[in-house]
């Protein structure tokens, strides 16, 4: 039995792993694939591939490839969601910002250094026309951590997946006031190095068994009221979650992976470029 070390966020996108796992898909291939959840998310699966704590990671587009570029010794082996993350930026409900200009200059919550939430605030200020040399940062680890940072008045906003924040504002925790879609496929597969070196064919394996989930997730039947149950969604908010969201079998080619990095780059998230081949490992 091949042990694999696989992280990803806990969120709905990851429910295709657990159900391979729990359905006992891998086991039958002889790999014990043991998942982690991550609330952290981007920058601390980059920390957890560096340090050979995971060996593959499923994880956002932006903060891999910002990381992979600053010598994280990991390839991209597959888009994982085609369809874009959309990055809900949200206030406290009891502030007084109520408009994407009421930000200006205003401080971001973010998981951590190089995460998605610290990437896309970069994003969303490209996008206004701020300055981004402006940008001020909290980090807050969590979500929980965010929460805490804005009621309390340490940070003054925070940008998170908008389905999963969506139970916050309907609280009265958040109030959002907009959106930010990624620009880019919101998921990729990472694998570090020495490990797909060592096991390609396990990995490929691996990829055969999610692919052969995520091509049929949504016609599973009562998909939406399973999702709805697990992660304390509504469910009309799950059922515009999946109409929106789609997963992707595919390999990350190499004339979208330059749009993605140009893109990055013209935004200052990455400071030189890679070539594919220093990414992206075609299997």
């Amino acid at each position: 039995m091949k042990t694999v070390k696989i992280v990803g966020v806990p969120e709905h996108f990851n429910l295709p792993w657990q159900l391979c796992i729990e359905n006992g898909e891998f086991e039958a291939e002889n790999i014990d694939l043991q998942w982690t959840n991550i609330p952290e998310g981007t920058g601390k699966m980059c920390q957890m591939l560096r340090n050979e704590e995971a060996d593959i990671a499923v994880i956002l587009t932006e903060g891999i490839v910002k990381d992979i570029a600053a010598g994280n010794p990991s390839k991209i082996v597959q888009i994982y969601v085609q369809s874009p993350l959309i990055w809900g930026i949200h206030v406290a409900s009891k502030s007084d910002f109520h408009s994407l200009k009421d930000l200006k200059n205003k401080k971001a919550a973010i998981s951590r250094l190089g995460s998605g939430s610290q990437l896309m605030a970069y994003v969303n200020a490209n996008e206004q026309g701020w300055e981004t040399n402006d940008l001020k940062f909290e980090i807050v680890n969590t979500i929980d951590g965010a929460v805490e940072a804005l009621t309390n008045g340490s940070a003054d906003y925070f940008m998170w997946e908008h389905f999963m924040t969506k139970p916050l504002v309907d609280q009265g925790i958040f109030r959002r006031i907009g959106d930010c879609p990624t620009p880019w496929p919101s998921f990729v597969i990472t694998v570090r190095d020495e490990f797909l070196k060592e096991n390609t064919k396990t990995v490929e394996k691996i990829l055969e068994i999610i692919n052969r989930t995520t091509s049929d997730f949504k016609q599973i039947p009562s998909i939406d009221q399973t999702l709805s149950s697990l992660f304390n969604q509504k469910i009309e908010d799950i059922q515009d979650w999946l109409k929106l969201t789609h997963w992707s079998q595919k390999q990350l080619e190499e004339k979208a992976f330059n749009k993605i990095q140009n893109q990055l780059f013209d935004l200052g998230i990455i400071e030189k470029k890679s070539t594919f081949v220093e990414m992206v490992k075609a299997l």
